[in-house]
């Protein structure tokens, strides 16, 4: 999981946490310091989460299986207003924004657990499509889809046993 912006290092370790007990497959977490002007759109003030995908390999040297790029900044492609997240399916890249994600953005009050929510089940689900997984119709499962935050509420963090018999056998983890 490679961070863009300051996170505080404890969400960082249980978002990493979450992703690998459901994997069953160790997740490393790595600062990035990659400037993002480039992706930013100033007529949308958002950032092109298309180009920053195809940008996320070059950000570390390391050679990992898959890779995510966690955001703080307001993420879009062309055809939506905004994004969660995005990956490549069956490919190595993934990219999550928790700008959407924070209650603050719709009035509400900050609430650090419904975040950390949230952006694990957002991690899990983009991960999910870089190996090959679609939108799954079982409501619970983590790769339904969701367009607002509450459908994100409404579903789980886990696979359901459809998803997770199409994920590839993965060690688990010492």
């Amino acid at each position: 999981m490679l961070s863009f912006g300051l996170f505080d290092r404890a969400f960082l370790r249980r978002v990493a946490a979450a992703t690998e007990a459901e994997y069953r497959y160790p997740v490393i977490s790595e600062e990035c310091h990659s400037e993002l002007n480039p992706y930013y759109n100033p007529a949308r003030r958002q950032y092109d989460g298309d180009r920053l995908l195809h940008h996320l390999p070059y950000c570390t040297k390391s050679d990992y299986l898959k890779i995510v790029g966690l955001f703080r900044v307001d993420l879009y492609i062309p055809v939506l207003t905004y994004i969660f997240g995005q990956a490549v399916l069956g490919d190595r890249s993934a990219i999550v924004s928790v700008y959407r994600l924070r209650n603050e953005l719709y009035g509400l009050k900050q609430d650090e657990g419904l975040l950390l929510s949230r952006t694990i089940k957002e991690v899990i689900h983009e991960l999910g499509h870089t190996f090959g997984l679609i939108h799954c119709q079982n409501l619970a499962c983590v790769m339904h889809s969701s367009t607002y935050v509450e459908e994100i509420d409404l579903k789980g963090s886990a696979f359901c046993s459809s998803c997770r018999e199409q994920l590839p056998v993965m060690p688990i983890s010492p």
